[in-house]
């Protein structure tokens, strides 16, 4: 007994009885639903980029580590997916992961965003120098001073700073980076200035 393509409802004959499709009707609209949520899913994961930018995480090299591997997987799944409707496979089970991966990027975003907008506590200050900077010119630019560390566990800390602060700072330059703990406990860079 195999799964409607479609609804993925059992069916025993070529034509579902839930929702009266055929086979090749039902990849059909396979393909149409994922299309759909890829796009949904490409659009969610611009936005979160997007939002990182407005308040940037302190751990943002993990994080964008941890999107990236969720893009990937998500849109292997999705070809995956496709390839076994298309031989006809049952594709019930990875169908549902996909579709629950899809507003990931999505709900990241928006807790990212919450998570510096709505925060009202006060800015820790911690005094560092420049060590070196780093510029990735992309559709959506990334560019990070590399400071030295105030945490012992860290040598260095890479914070995300907008065009004006990096091109202000350069490497020796004592400067004081201002972080704010996060509505959610996910501290976000609030400012640099020089002291």
């Amino acid at each position: 007994m195999t799964r409607c393509l479609n609804c993925g409802a059992d069916r025993t004959a070529d034509q579902c009885e839930a929702c009266g499709l055929a086979s090749a009707a039902a990849e059909l609209m396979l393909r149409k639903k994922l299309w759909n949520r890829i796009a949904i899913f490409v659009l969610g994961s611009l936005g979160f980029l997007v939002s990182v930018g407005w308040y940037p995480p302190l751990e943002l090299d993990g994080i964008l580590i941890f999107v990236g591997i969720l893009f990937f997987v998500t849109i292997w799944l999705a070809i995956w997916v496709e390839r076994r409707a298309a031989k006809r496979s049952e594709v019930e089970a990875p169908k549902r992961i996909f579709f629950g991966l899809v507003p990931v990027p999505w709900l990241l975003a928006i807790l990212l965003f919450a998570n510096g907008n709505l925060d009202r506590s006060k800015p820790v200050e911690w005094d560092a120098r420049v060590i070196g900077k780093f510029a990735l010119s992309a559709p959506l630019p990334n560019r990070r001073l590399i400071v030295s560390s105030w945490r012992e566990s860290r040598k260095v800390e890479r914070v995300a700073v907008d065009r004006d602060d990096f091109i202000r700072f350069h490497q020796g330059d004592s400067i004081v980076v201002k972080v704010a703990g996060g509505l959610v406990g996910i501290p976000w860079v609030y400012g640099v200035y020089r002291r």
